[in-house]
């Protein structure tokens, strides 16, 4: 049993020392492909991106991620208490209907180097990960990975794509509801869709323009979202 046991925690070595490389790696080089968008393109519904620079994604579409899915995100390690506090209690309550309090971290870490779905495994796994990019990126690049990896229709990853596919301009150029639009549609991009506009998005991204609003101000929230 020594031999084997051996060739396990090599094997684990191994996996850990290229996790830790690629994590660091992403730090600057975008992902060449993900789980999910691997799995997108073998269900049959393609895989249309275009990475972009934080730069070149303007500020509306910035703001309203960060409106929509994690107000708190300038702020915060990586975990928002409250809101998974809120969310367990809403769970227990809506057995069918499940709410999340994943922060923009975790739903990077997730996209990133992990699988959609739970499970204990999976949740630990993305504790981890959600750890070592607080503290290995920036929140500008985190940010970042989000709005360039994250699923915004059937087939489509990314800001720029999304943009382009549903309103035929660049991601810069978005104006504030068409911005709303898109993050409105972030829970299920697959369900609750931009074009044709599902009942989901019309309700949820007046809502989302209002918090916009109310967090333009704040100077953490301006700084992570200011263009040059």
């Amino acid at each position: 049993m020594q031999k084997p046991w051996r060739i396990f925690k090599k094997i684990l070595l191994y996996l850990f020392i290229f996790q830790f490389v690629y994590l660091l790696l992403c730090k600057w080089v975008n992902p060449p492909i993900t789980i999910t968008q691997l799995v997108n393109l073998i269900q049959g519904n393609g895989l249309k991106r275009d990475y972009i620079n934080v730069d070149d994604m303007g500020s509306n579409i910035k703001l309203a991620v960060i409106a929509s899915e994690d107000q708190l995100f300038p702020g915060h390690d990586g975990f928002d208490l409250k809101a998974i506090e809120k969310a367990i209690q809403y769970n227990e309550k809506h057995p069918t209907r499940k709410r999340g309090g994943s922060t923009i971290s975790q739903h990077v870490a997730k996209n990133v180097f992990l699988w959609q779905g739970g499970g204990f495994i999976r949740k630990g796994l993305e504790v981890y990960f959600t750890f070592m990019i607080e503290l290995l990126w920036s929140k500008q690049r985190i940010l970042e990975v989000y709005l360039n990896v994250a699923e915004m229709g059937r087939g489509i990853f990314g800001i720029q794509a999304a943009a382009t596919t549903y309103f035929k301009k660049n991601a810069m150029d978005l104006s504030r509801s068409e911005a709303a639009k898109i993050a409105a549609s972030l829970p299920n991009p697959k369900m609750y869709t931009v074009k044709p506009i599902s009942r989901w998005v019309q309700q949820r991204y007046d809502d989302i323009m209002r918090q916009m609003n109310n967090l333009q101000g704040d100077p953490a929230v301006r700084q992570l979202i200011q263009t040059p």
